[in-house]
């Protein structure tokens, strides 16, 4: 952050804490404080340095939670001659349906080819249909060998994912001998798409040689440039910052209709990744979209944390992002009612604050939060819209090789030596995620084929990563994908634990059909701990794809399907069955859905005198560092 930034940012106090009686200040200052952290001694030292150096040979991951994995799994095999035998004669038949074909193969008839590795003709003529063949024999084999009855259901989980990811290493689909789409390019281009492809491979050695990690405005100044520029191809959307303090700036968007729903619309972005996902390009912006359709949006704009903020926690993120960008909404629009959206990350910060705010609403003078006036004094919410948020957290999906005690303690240590998970940390985790598609589809296409990358606005973004601060990210994984304690009535705003069942407003709740970061089965688990009006929509595409969903996109489709306080539960499966499945982008029915929950479109009022900061997109957006 630039010193401008910061000393603008120091002067500014949450209008909330203004209200706060100055005893009730000192408490709450005192509950909040950061304990100290204990220096650690010469032996946790010499620990520390010892994982570190072994976490760095297993890719971050921690060496020891692998190992007992595998060993879980090795000793359930040796103790069961009757699943090798088993899987000794399986694997007998496999090889034996996959062996070597006589010759072209294209006029038998074929089941379509589900996996895109395989699509193309070639791969139906020999050799190539014996090596795609005997290499799904295999997958087909160790899917079958890492079931085992007795292994530990995390350990089953690690053995079956690490399995998958050597299996896509060993496709070959990656390699330029056993790929008929690269021994046609070759012969096609005399041997030049290889060339292009070793260049190619060079030029990203030497660039990854060159990076430094480093932190400060010389170590940023250095990083390459983005391919779409904030501010100018990307995050266009007009607006100003009415509200900024050391967390988040406020964007509030110019309407582009002559009237307006009167309650506003919040939207809280994941903190970790930059706001602007939801403002790309103006074809695809969903903010633009919105406000087209006569909604007043206000966007939160996380800051990008540095070393400094190494202690700032969940509480902070809940206070001093959503609550304090909820009274900045209120105080501007002069409403005290509004629609709020969370997203990923931001979606349960979300759904932890809207819990809150109806369990103090419910219980009214009796509840303790009463007390508290950075509840008491927020608007109500007029509806809660959850894209792709996890609030039950027993299922995380792949995320969930990451997450176990040992794996925890890895991760605090590398974040204890620099204060935060890094943003390049947090890409690598996603690469590791969707390797099939980020990474060895990539390399065929750019070192085998030669074909270059061809920028588009989403993966700029993706290349304008954020961090995470050590306490906030710790706390976060512990409290809420460790021990799930928000599922669980066991997570709490001060002194007060929140339950999900106190949410009585309606509910719009989106999950996308490729998700690997939410799975949608995971987000519809929200049926299961509220009672509310709920639509849920199962949109076509993944994690960011599957949002960025906006109308005239081809080949998108999502399903919906609503229902009332105390109708009987329906299973995903038979959602996914049952829901009636509509062609074009779900941000229509999103957009309707609200108008519905609304009141009659009033007259723009104007924003008050001085409120205006900055212009969208703000300062915080361009905050990067190198790490």
């Amino acid at each position: 952050m630039t010193k401008e930034v910061a000393s603008s940012t120091s002067t500014l106090a949450s209008p909330l804490a203004m209200a706060v009686p100055p005893a009730l200040t000192a408490q709450i200052a005192q509950a909040l404080a950061p304990v100290p952290a204990a220096t650690p001694s010469a032996a946790e030292r010499m620990d520390q340095a010892a994982h570190a150096m072994l976490s760095r040979v297993s890719g971050g991951l921690s060496p020891i939670s692998l190992s007992l994995a595998w060993a879980d799994w090795a000793m359930h095999l040796a103790a069961s001659p009757g699943r090798q035998s088993t899987l000794a004669q399986q694997a007998a038949k496999l090889l034996s349906a996959a062996g070597p074909a006589a010759g072209p193969t294209a006029d038998a008839p074929k089941r379509p080819e589900s996996d895109e590795r395989f699509r193309d003709p070639a791969w139906e003529q020999w050799p190539f249909n014996v090596y795609k063949n005997q290499y799904k024999a295999a997958c087909a084999w160790w899917e079958q060998a890492v079931q085992l009855d007795g292994v530990a259901r995390h350990h089953g989980h690690l053995v079956n994912f690490f399995t998958r990811q050597w299996l896509d290493a060993m496709s070959p689909s990656n390699f330029a001998a056993t790929n008929p789409q690269v021994q046609q390019a070759l012969r096609d281009s005399a041997g030049q798409s290889l060339a292009a492809g070793s260049r190619l491979l060079t030029r990203d050695l030497a660039e990854q040689a060159t990076k430094q990690p480093g932190d400060g405005e010389a170590a940023a100044a250095a990083l390459p440039p983005l391919p779409y520029r904030v501010g100018q191809d990307v995050a266009v959307t007009p607006g100003k910052v009415v509200y900024r303090n050391h967390l988040i700036e406020l964007i509030r968007y110019e309407p582009t209709t002559e009237t307006v729903h009167p309650e506003p619309l919040l939207i809280v972005p994941s903190c970790i990744m930059k706001y602007y996902i939801l403002d790309l390009s103006p074809g695809n912006s969903m903010v633009r979209y919105l406000v087209s359709q006569g909604h007043v949006v206000y966007i939160i704009s996380w800051r990008n944390p540095d070393a400094a903020d190494r202690d700032l926690g969940m509480r902070d993120y809940l206070r001093s992002g959503v609550m304090d960008a909820m009274a900045a909404v209120a105080r501007t629009s002069g409403t005290r009612r509004l629609h709020a959206a969370g997203y990923c990350l931001g979606g349960t910060f979300l759904s932890i604050v809207a819990a809150a705010l109806a369990g103090h609403h419910a219980a009214g003078e009796a509840h303790p939060l009463r007390r508290q006036s950075d509840i008491a004094d927020l608007p109500q919410l007029q509806s809660v819209t959850l894209l792709a948020t996890l609030t039950d957290f027993t299922e995380p999906g792949e995320l969930g090789v990451f997450i176990d005690d040992d794996q925890l303690r890895t991760l605090r240590e590398e974040m204890a030596r620099t204060g935060f998970l890094s943003g390049r940390q947090m890409a690598g985790s996603f690469q590791f995620l969707g390797s099939r598609d980020l990474i060895w589809a990539r390399n065929v296409r750019r070192y085998l084929l030669g074909q270059d990358d061809q920028p588009n606005d989403l993966m700029s973004w993706n290349a304008d990563v954020t961090r995470l601060p050590e306490r906030m990210h710790s706390e976060y994984l512990q409290s809420l994908y460790l021990n799930n304690a928000l599922a669980t009535g066991r997570y709490r705003v001060g002194d007060v634990a929140v339950a999900l069942s106190d949410l009585h407003a309606p509910m719009f709740i989106v999950g996308t059909a490729r998700d690997h970061v939410a799975p949608w089965k995971s987000v519809y688990k929200i049926h299961l701990l509220t009672d509310t009006e709920t639509t849920f929509v199962l949109a076509s595409g993944g994690h960011n794809a599957g949002i960025v969903s906006e109308p005239g996109h081809a080949r998108r489709s999502y399903q919906l399907a609503s229902r009332e306080p105390g109708q009987a539960y329906v299973a995903p499966e038979d959602y996914a069955a049952g829901a009636p499945a509509h062609e074009g982008s779900w941000w229509e029915a999103w957009s309707a859905w609200l108008a519905q929950r609304s009141g009659p479109r009033v007259a723009l009022p104007p924003l008050p005198k001085d409120v205006a900061l900055d212009d969208a997109p703000g300062q915080y957006v361009h905050v990067r560092h190198a790490d």
